[in-house]
């Protein structure tokens, strides 16, 4: 990894960040059924509630993740997505220290996610894992669904 790496608040009209947040939904819709998809389109990532960054590194844009505040002690992982270029590089673990330090920064005592349980997502959660994330329920608004994984981080007070 080179000393360019560079995480920023993400900008929502730029094309290289527009074709990463399509290459996410397309492969969310191609492993997982419609109903079941829970990622976020650009307006999505619009609300108040939802903080973008992006990942860049020699100002080439390679990743995003979001922060969807639930309610002022709970943070919502979304939209975590790396480039397939740069994959295996610790831009991803990278992007989630990211969100749990401005979680930290936040006051939040939990930060939970939703993802899946294919094949597909396996590096996804196995990187969340490392990071302490362990299996949890449904949360917020969010339902029992066979293609869903729900995980968890408790963070400590203070």
């Amino acid at each position: 990894m080179t000393a360019t790496i560079d995480i920023r608040t993400g900008d929502l009209d730029d094309e290289r960040v527009l074709r990463l947040l399509n290459d996410h939904l397309e492969d969310c819709f191609a492993t997982s059924p419609a109903e079941s998809v829970h990622a976020l389109d650009v307006s999505g990532l619009q609300t108040p509630d939802v903080t973008f960054w992006t990942i860049a590194d020699a100002g080439e844009v390679v990743g995003c993740v979001a922060l969807r505040e639930l309610d002022p002690e709970h943070g919502e992982l979304k939209s975590m997505r790396t480039d397939a270029s740069v994959r295996g590089r610790g831009l991803g673990a990278r992007l989630l220290e990211h969100v749990l330090a401005e979680s930290r920064r936040r006051g939040y005592r939990r930060v939970s996610l939703e993802t899946g349980p294919q094949e597909f997502f396996a590096p996804a959660r196995a990187l969340y894992a490392k990071y302490g994330f362990e299996p949890t329920g449904p949360f917020g608004a969010y339902r029992l669904d066979p293609h869903s994984v729900f995980m968890k981080l408790e963070l400590p007070a203070g």
